[in-house]
């Protein structure tokens, strides 16, 4: 059973997210209507698009992740610019001189992903934000990784821990950012943040995936 993949092949992890979000914008700005300024999907829909023209150009994983960080960065307003960049930026770095991606290496581009958040964003979980779809995410691949050593189960744990963790944002009360001004009328909308991080740690699971097969 084939269990890693080629840094140039996992080029297509950061392809699929981009179709991702273009394919979901409008839903995105739907989510953020409810309890922010509706325009997430707008913002995140330019910036990816923008990243496709150059990563097109790109021959690998690595390469391909530095044009999505430093795209979003420059190009993407607010705080979702600088939160997705360093995101993207922690992967970028874990797979550095990396030929082979195996699941340690997916492992250490999680945790250095949400690593990096922790350095610029004061957000913990039960904030509201995008940590409640990383946190419990790169936990759950973590433990089941660690205990089996099946990277693919390890996936599928992330991927349903994501899920979950955007779902769980909508009882909570924003505790950060613009929606944070509104107080209880927060509670009981889905965090746009949260839904972006979410579509993104599940097209990567799903992505490695089928790389896998």
């Amino acid at each position: 059973m084939i269990v890693e993949f080629t840094n140039k092949d996992g080029k297509q992890i950061v392809v699929a997210i981009i179709e991702a979000i273009q394919k979901n914008k409008d839903y995105l700005s739907e989510v953020d209507g409810a309890i922010g300024d509706g325009d997430h999907g707008i913002n995140m829909n330019k910036g990816v698009t923008l990243a496709l023209e150059e990563i097109n150009n790109t021959e690998n994983l690595y390469a391909s992740l530095g044009v999505l960080a430093k795209v979003l960065m420059n190009k993407i307003g607010g705080s979702m610019g600088p939160l997705y960049g360093s995101i993207f930026m922690g992967m970028q770095m874990a797979c550095k001189d990396k030929e082979i991606i195996d699941g340690s290496v997916i492992g250490s581009m999680l945790t250095q992903a949400y690593e990096n958040i922790k350095m610029i964003s004061n957000a913990k979980p039960n904030d509201k934000t995008l940590v409640d779809v990383l946190d419990p995410s790169v936990a759950a691949y973590q433990n089941v990784y660690a205990q089996s050593k099946d990277v693919k189960k390890a996936l599928l744990a992330c991927k349903k821990a994501a899920h979950e963790g955007m779902l769980a944002t909508i009882p909570m009360q924003a505790k950060l950012g613009r929606a944070s001004r509104l107080g209880e009328k927060s509670i009981g909308y889905q965090d746009a943040g949260a839904t972006s991080c979410a579509i993104m740690i599940e097209t990567l699971c799903e992505t490695a995936i089928s790389l896998m097969a």
